[in-house]
């Protein structure tokens, strides 16, 4: 293992994470089967004290869980000059079969804690706690996700070697590339690049058609979901290539660099805040008619589709711009 100061951060938070969440995840249990808000019993009134204590908990935990995730990267990268081959964080990753998994859940466990803070922040604004089970449902859902997490990054930063001769990011995402041939995708840039726009303002105009009329949340979430997964496929696909200026360079990681301004974290975090709360949107649209939310919900409904339709906005404007200002054509050189 190498001994470096975000390392050892990263690894001493994921298991702190790791045993909240735990400890978290069998309150859960208890209170999916005791929970009854009509009840005065002291069984009852203890419940309701300690999920103050356990929101509080996770609140901090997931809110490291998702700064987490850009340190990770982050330190992914800064540490790539210490094997032979690699460039960036795509090397890095590759050091070791436990590299690439370990992003992998990291992502799927930042999406997840940001739909459960928001589940979380509306169920505390109501005094019936209508959430409160359904929120403990999800949050058993995400323990074995997080202690994959857990276990896979350890596991990652353990077997970190400085003797490893790694691959660099042109090698592993070009279009001979047996892992991830990320080069081919260039040759569909421009059914990509319609695909992109269509779905990006579909996602943004259903976002705001939402918050002003406070109908078609379903669809806004269908789609904020869709405008992700089509944004991200686009950044490695052909609006990484017009960063760098160069189509055969398709790295995820590289617009992350001070080279290329930062770009990659404002591009990721409007892409990740977008599609949290556009997915949280559909979520919690199933509970607008349940008790005190009849009243708390359809605004912040309406606002939380607002925000996302600004981010996925911007994430447009952002990679438009960097399109457009480039030096390398959409054919080519």
């Amino acid at each position: 293992m190498i001994l470096d100061p975000a390392i050892l951060a990263l690894s001493a938070g994921s298991v702190l994470t790791c045993f909240m969440v735990l400890y978290s995840g069998a309150f859960s249990a208890g209170i999916l089967r005791r929970w009854d808000i009509g009840s005065g019993s002291e069984g009852q009134l203890v419940l309701e004290r300690k999920t103050y204590l356990v929101s509080t908990l996770l609140a901090y935990a997931f809110g490291f869980e998702i700064l987490s995730f850009f340190l990770f990267i982050h330190t992914a990268g800064r540490i790539s000059g210490l094997f032979a081959g690699a460039m960036c964080a795509a090397g890095s990753l590759n050091v070791n079969p436990f590299g690439y998994p370990t992003l992998i859940v990291k992502l799927a466990n930042v999406l997840a804690a940001g739909v459960w803070l928001i589940l979380n922040h509306i169920d505390g604004r109501a005094e019936d706690y209508p959430l409160i089970k359904p929120k403990y449902r999800f949050l058993l859902g995400l323990v074995p996700l997080v202690v994959a997490e857990a276990v896979l990054q350890t596991a990652y930063f353990l077997r970190l070697d400085p003797d490893i001769i790694t691959s660099c990011c042109a090698t592993l995402f070009s279009s001979g590339s047996s892992a991830l041939p990320l080069g081919t995708l260039w040759e569909w840039r421009l059914p990509l690049g319609l695909a992109f726009y269509a779905v990006s303002g579909a996602a943004i105009g259903s976002g705001l058609f939402f918050s002003i009329k406070g109908r078609g949340g379903g669809l806004f979430s269908i789609l904020s979901v869709s405008a992700f997964a089509v944004s991200a496929v686009s950044v490695f696909g052909f609006i990484s290539t017009f960063i760098y200026e160069l189509p055969t360079h398709h790295c995820p990681f590289c617009i992350l660099k001070k080279e290329y301004g930062y770009i990659g974290y404002p591009l990721y975090a409007s892409l990740l805040g977008g599609v949290i709360l556009g997915a949280a949107v559909g979520l919690l649209g199933r509970y607008r008619k349940r008790g005190s939310l009849t009243v708390i919900l359809p605004p912040f409904l309406r606002r939380a589709a607002l925000v996302s339709a600004c981010l996925y906005a911007i994430f447009l404007l952002l990679s438009t711009l960097k399109i457009v200002l480039s030096n390398l054509k959409i054919g080519g050189y």
